[in-house]
């Protein structure tokens, strides 16, 4: 038997990037009204402004204040390439681009035109592409805004598949990849692009082989791999057998903390992991953490708390996507611009096993109930619904509140909430409370450009120590566990977050761990990983 002709596992360190048109794929990539915008409104601005200048993104890459900005992290000498990337999606999105038009062109027909009379007059009026996908309506304050049928848009020619690919590449450090979001991937002699849709079950297939071993030829043939890559695609694969995953036998609850805001909950009948956010294993590194090998065969339910780039990773997903039995989402407003439907985008590229859910609607099984809770803010004042926090129980002994990012700037809220489901044991709260400004995440979307001082109030900031010791008040933990801070190394490819001990987000946290601490209530800001058995 030749050497490629063994069975052979997928290293621990190998990585998917989704990508649409080359840029690092999050769901307003893929929703096509969303991508649309984003193409237009950052992709193109940004790689036009490299064109022009690229001397000013190389400056400013190096810059860690800079970090996270509208900057393309190559050098000079790969502007042609910039330049022909910029020719080809002005080519190939062309009626993406149109369909830009038309939406701005609606919102200033409503701008000039609705003022509360009937808005049926207006239907004549809109934008030929746009009409069939569109319904007009003012809210009760007699503003007019628009909504789509989103599902009919993704039957359209404005869900193009072709602009997927992915991208394999092995992670040899944690701080390997410089921030993704706002560079393309371009060609590189230690990536491997390949023409498939996210949707592809050849990427299932792929990722099983991290823990078991298969016929090297038979992926090479599935992948179509050709012969000019062979070299690099045979460096992905290793006989060596990973570590193998201990399955959790105890009679009480297993909680491990994997990074940023990914917690897995397990007892010997169930498990759950909440926004799945991987590191890799298979290279040095000074920080402990959990990865793939630490994670069930089968995850039973995923959580997804909120809609941002480092709590929906498409990278951890489509690998994790064959071992997942359902994945809980919150539903969406149905058809605003700046809340696309969650669910409709799972389904789109191969997650056929989605639950909504909204505020206070639970899923209840034996043993186990999972609630979703309001989740108040950290999203610029926008009407966002796809946003909730998570109350799980487990064996009627366990009570935990995953609040991510959610902002306890209301705590009315939490406290009718606490009336309805009592105290808890254990508390995990996001509290990076600067955050980015409303224009960083939602300025493409945007049909004009809000003033600088207006756009640095609206933030996408978690809990202060204020608002967390109300939260803790409020449901009266045992435990508090201080998270998605976005400290690990390795996020820093899509976190632009670089802390020091004067940071505001480090010193409100701080406070709150040691007032915790002081009143008897077990606290820690998590960090690498942790395990807590209950």
């Amino acid at each position: 038997m030749s050497n490629t002709n063994k069975v052979l596992y997928l290293k621990p360190n190998v990585a998917i990037e989704a990508l649409v048109d080359r840029w690092y794929a999050w769901p307003h990539l893929i929703s096509p009204a969303t991508a649309a915008m984003n193409i237009k409104e950052r992709h193109l601005k940004i790689m036009d402004s490299y064109i022009k200048n690229p001397k000013i993104h190389m400056a400013a890459v190096k810059k860690p204040g800079m970090l996270g900005g509208p900057f393309i992290n190559y050098k000079e000498a790969r502007v042609d390439e910039i330049a022909t990337l910029h020719k080809k999606t002005l080519e190939k999105r062309a009626n993406m681009l149109e369909f830009v038009d038309a939406i701005n062109e609606l919102n200033g027909i409503l701008k000039n035109e609705a003022v509360g009379y009937s808005l049926e007059p207006l239907y004549d009026k809109i934008p030929e592409l746009l009409k069939g996908f569109v319904e007009l309506y003012y809210d009760l304050n007699n503003n007019a805004n628009f909504r789509f049928f989103e599902s009919l848009i993704y039957q359209s020619e404005y869900y193009d598949e072709s602009s997927q690919t992915v991208c394999l590449q092995l992670v040899e450090a944690d701080n390997s990849r410089p921030f993704v979001l706002s560079t393309p991937r371009l060609n590189d002699e230690n990536l491997l692009h390949l023409e498939i849709p996210f949707k592809n079950t050849v990427i299932d297939e792929l990722f099983k082989m991290k823990r078991e071993a298969r016929s090297y030829e038979e992926i090479k043939a599935l992948l179509e791999i050709k012969e000019e890559h062979e070299e690099l695609f045979r460096s992905f694969f290793t006989e060596e057998s990973p570590t193998t995953y201990k399955k959790y036998t105890g009679k009480g609850i297993r909680t491990r903390y994997f990074g940023h805001a990914c917690v897995l909950l397990e007892t010997n009948e169930i498990s759950i992991l909440v926004d799945p956010v991987l590191s890799y294993d298979g290279y040095e590194s000074d920080v402990a953490r959990y990865t793939i090998n630490d994670l069930p065969e089968t995850i039973d339910y995923v959580l997804i708390t909120h809609n941002h780039q480092d709590h929906i990773l498409l990278e951890t997903l489509l690998q994790l996507r064959h071992t997942i039995k359902n994945i809980v989402v919150p539903s969406s407003g149905k058809g605003n611009l700046q809340d696309p439907d969650l669910k409709l985008m799972f389904n789109n590229i191969g997650f056929h096993n989605i639950i909504e859910l909204d505020d206070m609607e639970s899923i209840t099984l034996d043993k186990c109930k999972i609630t979703g809770l309001p989740f108040l803010g950290e999203h610029s004042d926008l009407d966002v619904r796809s946003k909730l926090c998570y109350h799980v129980s487990l064996h009627n002994h366990l009570k935990v509140i995953f609040a991510a990012d959610s902002c306890n700037i209301e705590p009315t809220v939490y406290e009718r909430v606490q009336k309805i489901i009592g105290n808890i044991d254990v508390l995990f709260l996001g509290m990076e409370c600067d955050g980015a400004p409303l224009s960083w995440l939602y300025g493409p979307l945007m049909p004009e450009k809000l003033e600088r001082d207006k756009d640095f109030s609206r933030r996408l900031a978690g809990c202060n120590y204020d608002q967390g010791k109300s939260l803790i008040k409020i449901f009266n933990p045992k435990n508090v566990f201080v998270y998605a801070m976005g400290l690990e190394p390795w996020l820093e490819f899509i976190s632009s977050l670089k802390y020091t001990d004067e940071s505001r987000p480090i010193v409100e946290s701080n406070k709150l761990v040691s007032d915790c601490n002081s009143n008897l209530i077990e606290a820690e800001r998590l960090f690498g990983e942790k395990t807590i058995e209950y």
